[in-house]
Protein backbone atom coordinates (compact mmCIF):
# COMPACT_ATOMS: atom_id res chain seq x y z
CA UNK A 1 0.00 0.00 0.00
CA UNK A 2 1.26 3.51 -0.86
CA UNK A 3 2.93 5.42 1.77
CA UNK A 4 1.78 9.13 2.23
CA UNK A 5 4.53 11.69 2.69
CA UNK A 6 5.15 13.03 6.50
CA UNK A 7 5.76 15.99 7.26
CA UNK A 8 6.79 16.72 10.64
CA UNK A 9 4.18 18.63 12.36
CA UNK A 10 4.51 21.99 14.26
CA UNK A 11 6.82 21.27 18.24
CA UNK A 12 3.17 22.50 19.91
CA UNK A 13 1.34 19.85 18.13
CA UNK A 14 3.75 17.54 18.61
CA UNK A 15 4.11 17.75 22.60
CA UNK A 16 0.02 18.01 22.86
CA UNK A 17 0.38 14.76 21.57
CA UNK A 18 2.87 13.99 23.77
CA UNK A 19 0.47 15.56 26.57
CA UNK A 20 -1.81 12.62 26.43
CA UNK A 21 0.49 10.02 28.37
CA UNK A 22 1.37 12.36 30.60
CA UNK A 23 -2.49 12.76 31.57
CA UNK A 24 -3.48 9.36 30.57
CA UNK A 25 -0.54 7.34 32.73
CA UNK A 26 -2.03 8.31 36.19
CA UNK A 27 -4.50 6.23 35.86
CA UNK A 28 -2.42 3.44 35.56
CA UNK A 29 0.30 4.64 38.07
CA UNK A 30 -2.11 5.28 40.66
CA UNK A 31 -5.30 3.63 40.33
CA UNK A 32 -4.55 0.08 38.58
CA UNK A 33 -1.03 -0.46 40.22
CA UNK A 34 -0.20 1.43 43.15
CA UNK A 35 -2.96 2.68 45.38
CA UNK A 36 -6.37 2.13 44.52
CA UNK A 37 -6.09 -1.74 43.75
CA UNK A 38 -3.90 -2.35 46.26
CA UNK A 39 -6.41 -0.85 49.04
CA UNK A 40 -9.02 -2.77 46.68
CA UNK A 41 -6.97 -5.99 47.50
CA UNK A 42 -6.04 -5.70 51.15
CA UNK A 43 -8.31 -3.41 52.65
CA UNK A 44 -11.62 -3.54 51.07
CA UNK A 45 -12.02 -6.65 50.39
CA UNK A 46 -13.03 -9.42 53.00
CA UNK A 47 -9.44 -10.77 53.00
CA UNK A 48 -6.38 -10.51 50.07
CA UNK A 49 -7.32 -13.61 48.14
CA UNK A 50 -10.91 -12.68 47.74
CA UNK A 51 -9.43 -9.35 46.22
CA UNK A 52 -7.15 -10.59 44.41
CA UNK A 53 -9.29 -12.48 42.07
CA UNK A 54 -12.04 -9.91 41.97
CA UNK A 55 -9.36 -7.64 40.69
CA UNK A 56 -8.31 -10.14 38.33
CA UNK A 57 -11.73 -10.76 37.09
CA UNK A 58 -12.47 -6.92 36.70
CA UNK A 59 -9.64 -6.37 34.75
CA UNK A 60 -9.99 -9.48 32.65
CA UNK A 61 -13.74 -8.41 31.61
CA UNK A 62 -12.51 -5.10 30.79
CA UNK A 63 -10.01 -6.95 28.54
CA UNK A 64 -12.43 -8.76 26.90
CA UNK A 65 -14.85 -5.56 26.01
CA UNK A 66 -11.45 -3.75 24.73
CA UNK A 67 -10.40 -6.72 22.40
CA UNK A 68 -14.37 -7.03 20.87
CA UNK A 69 -14.68 -3.80 19.96
CA UNK A 70 -11.38 -1.62 19.48
CA UNK A 71 -10.64 -2.83 16.26
CA UNK A 72 -14.04 -1.82 14.92
CA UNK A 73 -13.96 1.28 16.53
CA UNK A 74 -10.77 1.97 14.79
CA UNK A 75 -12.24 1.09 11.28
CA UNK A 76 -15.06 3.16 12.24
CA UNK A 77 -12.44 6.36 13.06
CA UNK A 78 -10.39 5.59 9.47
CA UNK A 79 -13.97 6.22 8.05
CA UNK A 80 -14.87 9.41 9.81
CA UNK A 81 -11.69 10.57 9.98
CA UNK A 82 -11.11 13.04 12.94
CA UNK A 83 -10.14 11.33 16.31
CA UNK A 84 -10.47 13.87 19.17
CA UNK A 85 -14.45 13.54 19.27
CA UNK A 86 -14.15 9.59 20.09
CA UNK A 87 -11.66 10.65 22.30
CA UNK A 88 -13.82 13.50 23.59
CA UNK A 89 -16.63 10.60 24.33
CA UNK A 90 -14.22 8.34 26.12
CA UNK A 91 -12.74 11.06 28.11
CA UNK A 92 -16.09 11.19 29.48
CA UNK A 93 -17.06 7.91 30.62
CA UNK A 94 -13.33 7.78 32.48
CA UNK A 95 -13.54 10.45 34.22
CA UNK A 96 -17.19 9.91 35.47
CA UNK A 97 -15.88 6.29 36.73
CA UNK A 98 -13.13 7.49 38.36
CA UNK A 99 -14.91 10.18 40.38
CA UNK A 100 -17.67 7.33 41.37
CA UNK A 101 -14.59 5.64 43.06
CA UNK A 102 -14.66 7.78 45.92
CA UNK A 103 -17.76 5.69 47.21
CA UNK A 104 -15.64 2.45 47.34
CA UNK A 105 -15.88 2.62 51.21
CA UNK A 106 -14.41 -0.74 52.87
CA UNK A 107 -17.35 -2.86 53.12
CA UNK A 108 -18.61 -1.13 49.74
CA UNK A 109 -19.90 -3.95 47.16
CA UNK A 110 -17.03 -5.40 45.19
CA UNK A 111 -19.13 -5.31 42.07
CA UNK A 112 -20.00 -2.12 41.72
CA UNK A 113 -16.49 -0.88 42.74
CA UNK A 114 -15.38 -3.49 39.79
CA UNK A 115 -17.64 -2.25 37.40
CA UNK A 116 -16.38 1.48 38.11
CA UNK A 117 -12.80 0.58 37.58
CA UNK A 118 -13.68 -1.57 34.30
CA UNK A 119 -15.76 0.97 32.80
CA UNK A 120 -12.35 3.10 33.24
CA UNK A 121 -10.46 0.86 31.87
CA UNK A 122 -12.06 0.46 28.93
CA UNK A 123 -12.33 4.16 28.20
CA UNK A 124 -8.79 4.33 29.11
CA UNK A 125 -7.87 1.89 25.73
CA UNK A 126 -9.57 3.37 23.70
CA UNK A 127 -8.53 6.49 24.15
CA UNK A 128 -5.09 5.39 23.83
CA UNK A 129 -5.78 3.62 20.59
CA UNK A 130 -7.25 6.70 18.86
CA UNK A 131 -4.24 8.80 19.94
CA UNK A 132 -1.45 6.27 19.21
CA UNK A 133 -3.22 6.22 15.60
CA UNK A 134 -2.45 9.75 15.02
CA UNK A 135 1.12 9.59 15.78
CA UNK A 136 2.25 8.09 11.92
CA UNK A 137 0.75 11.46 10.35
CA UNK A 138 2.56 13.61 13.29
CA UNK A 139 6.23 13.18 12.16
CA UNK A 140 8.63 11.02 9.76
CA UNK A 141 8.59 7.13 10.40
CA UNK A 142 12.43 8.10 11.09
CA UNK A 143 11.26 9.79 14.56
CA UNK A 144 8.53 8.02 15.33
CA UNK A 145 10.35 5.93 18.17
CA UNK A 146 12.21 8.55 19.85
CA UNK A 147 8.75 10.89 20.34
CA UNK A 148 6.93 7.12 21.56
CA UNK A 149 9.55 6.73 24.07
CA UNK A 150 9.55 10.57 24.97
CA UNK A 151 6.07 10.16 25.48
CA UNK A 152 6.56 7.40 27.49
CA UNK A 153 8.68 8.47 29.93
CA UNK A 154 6.76 11.82 30.05
CA UNK A 155 3.49 9.94 31.09
CA UNK A 156 5.76 8.05 34.15
CA UNK A 157 6.91 11.19 35.30
CA UNK A 158 3.18 12.51 35.65
CA UNK A 159 2.52 9.25 36.91
CA UNK A 160 5.28 10.09 39.80
CA UNK A 161 3.92 13.52 40.18
CA UNK A 162 0.62 12.04 40.85
CA UNK A 163 1.73 9.70 43.21
CA UNK A 164 4.04 12.04 44.96
CA UNK A 165 1.13 14.28 45.33
CA UNK A 166 -1.02 11.20 47.23
CA UNK A 167 1.77 9.97 49.71
CA UNK A 168 3.37 13.97 50.94
CA UNK A 169 -0.53 15.38 50.56
CA UNK A 170 -3.18 12.51 51.02
CA UNK A 171 -2.19 9.31 52.81
CA UNK A 172 -1.45 8.90 56.42
CA UNK A 173 -0.67 6.12 58.76
CA UNK A 174 -3.41 5.20 60.72
CA UNK A 175 -1.36 5.26 64.03
CA UNK A 176 -0.08 8.70 63.64
CA UNK A 177 -2.56 10.62 61.47
CA UNK A 178 0.03 12.34 59.59
CA UNK A 179 1.29 12.09 55.82
CA UNK A 180 5.14 10.95 55.18
CA UNK A 181 6.58 14.85 55.27
CA UNK A 182 4.86 15.23 58.40
CA UNK A 183 1.34 16.75 57.40
CA UNK A 184 -2.61 16.42 58.07
CA UNK A 185 -3.87 14.96 55.28
CA UNK A 186 -5.38 17.71 52.41
CA UNK A 187 -9.37 17.95 52.73
CA UNK A 188 -9.89 16.22 56.13
CA UNK A 189 -9.11 12.45 54.53
CA UNK A 190 -9.78 9.72 56.91
CA UNK A 191 -7.06 7.24 56.41
CA UNK A 192 -9.05 4.59 58.63
CA UNK A 193 -12.22 4.69 56.03
CA UNK A 194 -9.60 4.25 52.94
CA UNK A 195 -10.49 7.99 52.33
CA UNK A 196 -6.67 8.52 51.04
CA UNK A 197 -7.18 5.58 48.38
CA UNK A 198 -10.58 6.18 47.41
CA UNK A 199 -10.01 10.06 46.70
CA UNK A 200 -7.33 9.06 44.45
CA UNK A 201 -10.20 8.38 41.76
CA UNK A 202 -11.59 12.13 41.71
CA UNK A 203 -7.84 13.33 41.76
CA UNK A 204 -6.80 11.39 38.63
CA UNK A 205 -10.16 12.20 36.78
CA UNK A 206 -9.17 15.82 37.66
CA UNK A 207 -5.40 15.30 36.27
CA UNK A 208 -6.87 13.53 32.64
CA UNK A 209 -9.43 16.45 32.11
CA UNK A 210 -6.69 18.96 32.49
CA UNK A 211 -3.79 17.82 30.73
CA UNK A 212 -5.44 16.24 27.65
CA UNK A 213 -6.45 19.78 26.75
CA UNK A 214 -3.54 20.45 24.65
CA UNK A 215 -3.91 17.51 22.51
CA UNK A 216 -6.99 18.98 21.67
CA UNK A 217 -6.07 22.41 21.52
CA UNK A 218 -2.93 22.07 19.39
CA UNK A 219 -2.43 18.38 17.68
CA UNK A 220 -3.34 18.13 14.21
CA UNK A 221 -6.13 15.83 13.31
CA UNK A 222 -7.34 13.79 10.15
CA UNK A 223 -9.58 15.21 7.93
CA UNK A 224 -13.46 15.00 8.23
CA UNK A 225 -14.59 11.52 6.85
CA UNK A 226 -17.78 10.08 5.80
CA UNK A 227 -21.01 10.34 8.73
CA UNK A 228 -21.15 7.78 10.98
CA UNK A 229 -23.89 5.70 9.92
CA UNK A 230 -22.32 4.72 6.51
CA UNK A 231 -18.71 4.98 8.39
CA UNK A 232 -19.85 2.31 10.39
CA UNK A 233 -21.09 0.12 8.10
CA UNK A 234 -17.89 0.97 5.61
CA UNK A 235 -15.63 0.39 9.00
CA UNK A 236 -17.10 -3.20 9.62
CA UNK A 237 -16.60 -3.97 5.81
CA UNK A 238 -12.68 -2.34 5.54
CA UNK A 239 -12.50 -4.75 8.97
CA UNK A 240 -13.11 -7.76 7.66
CA UNK A 241 -10.75 -7.49 4.62
CA UNK A 242 -7.96 -6.02 6.95
CA UNK A 243 -8.37 -9.20 8.85
CA UNK A 244 -8.28 -11.07 5.69
CA UNK A 245 -4.94 -9.21 4.58
CA UNK A 246 -2.99 -9.25 8.05
CA UNK A 247 -3.06 -12.92 7.02
CA UNK A 248 -0.92 -12.33 3.98
CA UNK A 249 1.17 -9.38 5.56
CA UNK A 250 2.78 -12.63 7.49
CA UNK A 251 5.43 -10.45 9.34
CA UNK A 252 2.57 -7.66 11.02
CA UNK A 253 0.39 -11.20 11.82
CA UNK A 254 3.37 -12.96 13.71
CA UNK A 255 4.45 -9.19 15.75
CA UNK A 256 0.74 -9.10 16.22
CA UNK A 257 0.66 -12.75 17.57
CA UNK A 258 3.61 -12.24 19.46
CA UNK A 259 2.64 -8.88 21.14
CA UNK A 260 -1.24 -10.16 22.06
CA UNK A 261 0.62 -13.06 24.33
CA UNK A 262 3.06 -10.57 25.86
CA UNK A 263 1.40 -7.86 26.49
CA UNK A 264 -1.02 -9.99 28.17
CA UNK A 265 1.51 -11.05 30.61
CA UNK A 266 3.26 -7.09 31.05
CA UNK A 267 -0.70 -6.16 31.84
CA UNK A 268 -1.33 -8.61 34.48
CA UNK A 269 2.21 -7.63 35.62
CA UNK A 270 1.79 -3.96 36.29
CA UNK A 271 -2.26 -4.30 37.30
CA UNK A 272 -1.32 -7.16 40.14
CA UNK A 273 2.45 -6.59 41.07
CA UNK A 274 1.52 -3.91 43.76
CA UNK A 275 -1.25 -5.42 45.31
CA UNK A 276 0.92 -8.71 45.76
CA UNK A 277 3.63 -6.89 47.73
CA UNK A 278 0.86 -5.23 49.73
CA UNK A 279 -0.41 -8.50 51.00
CA UNK A 280 2.44 -10.00 51.07
CA UNK A 281 4.36 -7.65 53.25
CA UNK A 282 1.28 -5.83 54.94
CA UNK A 283 2.21 -2.45 53.07
CA UNK A 284 0.67 0.73 53.93
CA UNK A 285 -0.30 2.94 51.49
CA UNK A 286 2.56 4.96 51.80
CA UNK A 287 5.13 2.23 51.59
CA UNK A 288 3.16 1.29 48.51
CA UNK A 289 3.46 4.44 47.12
CA UNK A 290 7.37 5.35 47.18
CA UNK A 291 7.36 1.57 45.94
CA UNK A 292 5.79 3.10 43.00
CA UNK A 293 7.67 6.64 43.13
CA UNK A 294 10.87 4.18 42.72
CA UNK A 295 9.43 2.58 39.92
CA UNK A 296 8.21 5.61 38.11
CA UNK A 297 11.91 7.26 38.46
CA UNK A 298 13.31 3.86 36.90
CA UNK A 299 11.16 3.72 34.11
CA UNK A 300 11.61 7.52 33.19
CA UNK A 301 15.22 6.66 33.11
CA UNK A 302 14.61 3.65 30.62
CA UNK A 303 12.27 5.61 28.30
CA UNK A 304 15.08 8.61 27.92
CA UNK A 305 17.33 5.72 27.09
CA UNK A 306 15.24 3.08 25.21
CA UNK A 307 14.30 6.43 22.79
CA UNK A 308 18.14 6.58 21.87
CA UNK A 309 18.68 3.30 21.47
CA UNK A 310 15.18 2.79 19.30
CA UNK A 311 16.67 4.52 17.00
CA UNK A 312 19.77 3.17 17.21
CA UNK A 313 19.34 -0.72 17.33
CA UNK A 314 15.53 -0.81 16.36
CA UNK A 315 12.10 -0.84 18.15
CA UNK A 316 12.46 -5.04 17.96
CA UNK A 317 15.65 -5.41 19.82
CA UNK A 318 14.67 -2.90 22.89
CA UNK A 319 11.40 -4.83 23.01
CA UNK A 320 13.20 -8.06 23.27
CA UNK A 321 15.50 -6.81 25.85
CA UNK A 322 12.45 -5.64 27.82
CA UNK A 323 10.65 -8.84 27.68
CA UNK A 324 13.89 -10.52 29.29
CA UNK A 325 14.24 -8.35 32.21
CA UNK A 326 10.76 -8.53 32.80
CA UNK A 327 10.72 -11.91 32.91
CA UNK A 328 13.96 -12.10 35.02
CA UNK A 329 11.92 -9.53 37.57
CA UNK A 330 8.55 -11.51 37.61
CA UNK A 331 10.37 -15.12 39.19
CA UNK A 332 12.51 -12.90 41.60
CA UNK A 333 9.30 -11.17 42.88
CA UNK A 334 7.49 -14.70 42.89
CA UNK A 335 10.32 -16.37 44.80
CA UNK A 336 10.88 -13.45 47.76
CA UNK A 337 8.84 -13.59 50.64
CA UNK A 338 9.20 -12.83 54.23
CA UNK A 339 12.38 -13.62 55.42
CA UNK A 340 13.94 -15.04 51.59
CA UNK A 341 14.62 -15.12 48.37
CA UNK A 342 15.24 -17.01 45.05
CA UNK A 343 12.44 -19.50 46.44
CA UNK A 344 14.48 -20.07 49.51
CA UNK A 345 18.16 -20.64 48.11
CA UNK A 346 18.82 -17.04 49.99
CA UNK A 347 17.82 -16.81 53.36
CA UNK A 348 17.19 -12.96 54.12
CA UNK A 349 16.78 -13.21 58.17
CA UNK A 350 15.95 -10.21 60.16
CA UNK A 351 14.40 -8.25 62.03
CA UNK A 352 12.02 -5.27 60.95
CA UNK A 353 13.92 -2.33 61.36
CA UNK A 354 10.40 -0.34 62.17
CA UNK A 355 11.47 2.02 59.26
CA UNK A 356 9.76 1.95 55.73
CA UNK A 357 10.52 -1.48 54.27
CA UNK A 358 12.62 -2.42 57.38
CA UNK A 359 13.11 -6.28 56.46
CA UNK A 360 16.04 -7.85 54.02
CA UNK A 361 13.59 -9.50 52.00
CA UNK A 362 11.37 -6.37 51.33
CA UNK A 363 14.78 -4.76 49.84
CA UNK A 364 15.12 -7.30 47.57
CA UNK A 365 11.57 -7.52 46.38
CA UNK A 366 12.71 -4.06 45.60
CA UNK A 367 15.34 -4.69 43.30
CA UNK A 368 12.83 -6.87 41.11
CA UNK A 369 11.26 -4.13 40.86
CA UNK A 370 13.61 -1.45 39.79
CA UNK A 371 14.02 -4.42 36.85
CA UNK A 372 10.28 -3.96 36.24
CA UNK A 373 10.81 -0.30 36.55
CA UNK A 374 13.40 -0.74 33.43
CA UNK A 375 11.31 -2.53 31.27
CA UNK A 376 7.91 -1.51 31.30
CA UNK A 377 8.17 1.39 29.85
CA UNK A 378 10.42 0.34 26.71
CA UNK A 379 8.40 -2.97 25.78
CA UNK A 380 4.99 -1.06 25.59
CA UNK A 381 6.26 2.30 23.98
CA UNK A 382 8.57 0.41 21.16
CA UNK A 383 6.01 -2.27 20.87
CA UNK A 384 4.08 1.13 19.22
CA UNK A 385 6.64 2.09 17.25
CA UNK A 386 7.25 -1.09 15.68
CA UNK A 387 3.46 -1.18 14.69
CA UNK A 388 3.72 2.74 13.42
CA UNK A 389 7.04 2.11 11.72
CA UNK A 390 5.11 -1.48 9.87
CA UNK A 391 2.02 0.58 8.62
CA UNK A 392 1.33 3.70 6.23
CA UNK A 393 -0.67 6.98 7.99
CA UNK A 394 -3.54 6.46 6.03
CA UNK A 395 -4.45 2.51 7.46
CA UNK A 396 -3.19 3.83 10.75
CA UNK A 397 -6.90 3.85 12.31
CA UNK A 398 -7.94 0.42 11.63
CA UNK A 399 -4.33 -1.12 12.30
CA UNK A 400 -3.98 0.44 15.96
CA UNK A 401 -7.30 -0.56 15.87
CA UNK A 402 -6.14 -4.45 15.13
CA UNK A 403 -2.93 -3.17 17.51
CA UNK A 404 -5.20 -2.81 20.40
CA UNK A 405 -7.02 -6.02 19.83
CA UNK A 406 -3.81 -8.31 20.02
CA UNK A 407 -2.83 -6.21 22.93
CA UNK A 408 -6.66 -7.45 24.55
CA UNK A 409 -7.44 -10.17 22.74
CA UNK A 410 -6.37 -12.51 25.73
CA UNK A 411 -5.73 -9.81 28.01
CA UNK A 412 -8.68 -11.43 30.53
CA UNK A 413 -6.43 -14.86 29.87
CA UNK A 414 -3.44 -14.04 32.44
CA UNK A 415 -5.08 -12.49 35.21
CA UNK A 416 -7.70 -14.92 34.93
CA UNK A 417 -5.32 -17.38 34.99
CA UNK A 418 -3.91 -15.60 38.28
CA UNK A 419 -7.31 -15.33 39.86
CA UNK A 420 -8.03 -19.04 38.94
CA UNK A 421 -4.81 -20.86 40.22
CA UNK A 422 -4.83 -18.21 43.44
CA UNK A 423 -8.26 -19.08 44.65
CA UNK A 424 -7.90 -23.00 43.66
CA UNK A 425 -4.13 -23.02 45.17
CA UNK A 426 -4.92 -20.15 47.97
CA UNK A 427 -1.68 -19.22 47.27
CA UNK A 428 -1.34 -15.89 45.63
CA UNK A 429 2.79 -16.01 44.95
CA UNK A 430 1.40 -19.36 42.30
CA UNK A 431 -1.30 -17.46 40.65
CA UNK A 432 1.53 -14.49 39.77
CA UNK A 433 3.72 -17.26 38.14
CA UNK A 434 1.84 -17.80 35.63
CA UNK A 435 2.74 -14.43 34.32
CA UNK A 436 6.24 -16.06 33.23
CA UNK A 437 4.79 -18.13 30.73
CA UNK A 438 2.82 -15.24 29.03
CA UNK A 439 6.08 -13.20 28.68
CA UNK A 440 8.25 -16.14 27.57
CA UNK A 441 5.91 -17.14 24.91
CA UNK A 442 5.72 -13.74 23.40
CA UNK A 443 9.26 -13.38 23.26
CA UNK A 444 9.91 -16.94 21.57
CA UNK A 445 7.30 -16.27 18.83
CA UNK A 446 9.32 -12.03 18.68
CA UNK A 447 12.26 -13.66 17.48
CA UNK A 448 11.78 -14.66 14.33
CA UNK A 449 9.05 -11.72 13.66
CA UNK A 450 10.76 -9.30 10.84
CA UNK A 451 11.35 -5.64 11.58
CA UNK A 452 9.88 -3.92 10.43
CA UNK A 453 6.57 -5.60 10.50
CA UNK A 454 5.55 -5.01 7.24
CA UNK A 455 8.56 -7.13 5.43
CA UNK A 456 7.76 -11.15 5.19
CA UNK A 457 8.23 -13.26 8.06
CA UNK A 458 11.30 -15.85 7.95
Amino acid sequence: MAEIAVQRTSRRGIWGWMLFDWAAQPFFTVITTFIFGPYFVSRMASDPETGQAAWGYGIAAAGLAIAVLSPILGSVADQTGPRKPWIALFAAIKITSLCLLWFAAPGSNLFLVVLFFSLASVAAEFSTVFNDSMMPRLVPKSEIGRISNMAWGLGYLGGMIALIVVVALMASSPETGKTIVGLDPILGLDPKRGEDARATGPLTAAWYFLFILPMFLFTPDAAKGIPLGPAVREGLSELKSTLGEIRKRSGIFRFLVARMIYQDGVNALLALGGAFAAAMFHWSITEIGLFGIILNVVAIVGCLVAARLDVALGSKTIVMISLVLLSIATIGIVSTGPGYTLFGAWMMPGADSGGLFGTPAEKAYIFFGLLIGLAFGPVQASSRSYMARSVTAAESGRYFGIYALAGRATSFAAPFMVATITLASGSSRLGMAAIVLFLGVGLAILVRTPYPADQPAE
